[in-house]
């Protein structure tokens, strides 16, 4: 077993049996050294950022929205200013106004370590061109994705004019295509005109396959988190952020369980084309039915980003899932360009902190934790498994 600061996981804490898994992975993650390194701990202090109680109040009024738990724990923090490896971010948007927006977003990513970010515009036409220019004043640090052509996809021969759209959006710089979304109510862009249309819809298959042919990876987001779709209720462990973005009250709707069947089936139809199922396709409360996806389709992956908060309460059984398909998942971010957005990124991928509070960027009133991954699984994720997508399109 590799070794880290001179101690193993089981030394550092002084256990000698793991939790079982419900499924059988190859491997666990072995501790971080930055998370070791004592050089790096400080105490915890509280969260100065969250707000201060009114005087009086009583418990009983107490709304959930206003919850902001401080920790009492006297554990190690790790400050992490910058990403052990270069990044590569798979998954944001054009948050940029100005050009002096995008010159101050690549200030920030020099300061992380961020080598590239791929702006999913999830455009096409001139409105595609628009967000390409404007990033294309730093090539080498932006790219960006287009979007499908929507228009008349409830008519009859829709589909030739879309590709045509699909190959000049291609040839004017796209090397990707996204972000693509349905969460169960039709693609983004179609849900309301009447005639829904999901991924696996036949519409879109010469879109997907033209996506092939031009070696283009799809972006595509597909439902939402499991806890927007329980009853807002006294056991939605999630309703502090499922409320906000809830789905149990959509009329007509198609369930997660029956947008994870649509995803299977799309990613099935079109063995040739890579498909990026984003937010670990909404699956981070079943972990095992991502991993049985990836295992039967080798042209599916699955990007990590704003599910920080989703996965970091099970620090164990993620950490082993990060082992097991490090080859599959992909560093994002989904989140704006802000420093400290990033560096929350970095302590739960590169530390083994415990009980740490994020309300504020994630909208969740549970605690994180870090998952203290080795080396060579922050490389694949970080930067290796998007450039090997990237070099073949």
């Amino acid at each position: 077993m590799d070794k880290a600061g001179g101690l193993s996981r089981r030394d550092l804490f002084g256990f000698m049996t793991a939790v079982p898994l419900a499924f059988a992975f190859d491997s666990s993650p072995i501790p971080h050294p930055r998370a070791l390194s004592s050089a790096l701990f400080t105490a915890l202090s509280p969260d100065d950022s969250a707000p201060e109680p009114t005087a009086g109040e009583s418990p009983e009024t107490i709304l959930l929205k206003d919850y902001r738990p401080r920790s009492l724990y006297k554990v190690p923090e790790t400050r992490i200013a910058r990403a052990m490896f270069p990044i590569i971010d798979i998954h944001s948007h054009d948050y940029a106004k100005t050009d002096a927006d995008v010159a101050e977003w690549v200030r920030t990513m020099d300061d992380v370590g961020v080598e590239r970010t791929t702006i999913l515009s999830g455009k096409s036409g001139a409105q595609f061109d628009t967000v390409y220019e404007k990033y294309m004043k730093h090539p080498k640090r932006f790219q960006v994705w287009c979007g499908f052509d929507y228009t008349g996809f409830d008519q009859p021969g829709y589909g030739a004019a879309a590709v045509q759209e699909l190959e000049r959006c291609n040839r004017r710089g796209a090397k990707g295509v996204g972000e693509l979304g349905d969460k169960g109510k039709g693609m983004w862009g179609t849900e309301k005109k009447g005639s829904v249309m999901h991924p696996d819809d036949p519409r879109l298959d010469p879109l997907f396959e033209k996506c092939a042919e031009l070696r283009m990876p799809v972006v595509l987001h597909v439902a939402d988190p499991i806890w927007m779709y329980e009853k807002m209720d006294v056991h939605n462990d999630g309703l502090m952020n499922a409320v906000k973005w809830r789905l149990d009250n959509q009329p007509g709707i198609v369930g997660h369980s029956g947008m994870m069947e649509i995803l299977e089936r799309t990613v099935q139809k079109h063995p040739r084309t890579t498909f990026i199922a984003c937010h670990f396709a909404n699956l981070s409360y079943d972990l095992t039915r991502l991993g049985g996806m990836l295992d039967r389709n080798p042209n599916l992956h699955a990007d990590i980003s704003a599910r920080y908060a989703e996965t970091g309460p099970i620090p164990r059984f993620v950490a082993a899932f990060y082992s097991r398909y490090a080859g599959r998942l992909l560093y994002g971010t989904d989140m704006g360009p802000n420093p400290h957005m990033y560096r929350i990124t970095f302590r739960e991928l590169e530390t083994l902190d415990e009980h740490f509070y994020e309300i504020d960027q994630f909208g969740y009133h549970w605690s994180m934790n870090g998952f203290g991954l080795a080396d060579s699984i922050l490389k694949r994720v970080y930067r290796e498994n998007a450039l090997e997508i990237m070099t073949a399109g």
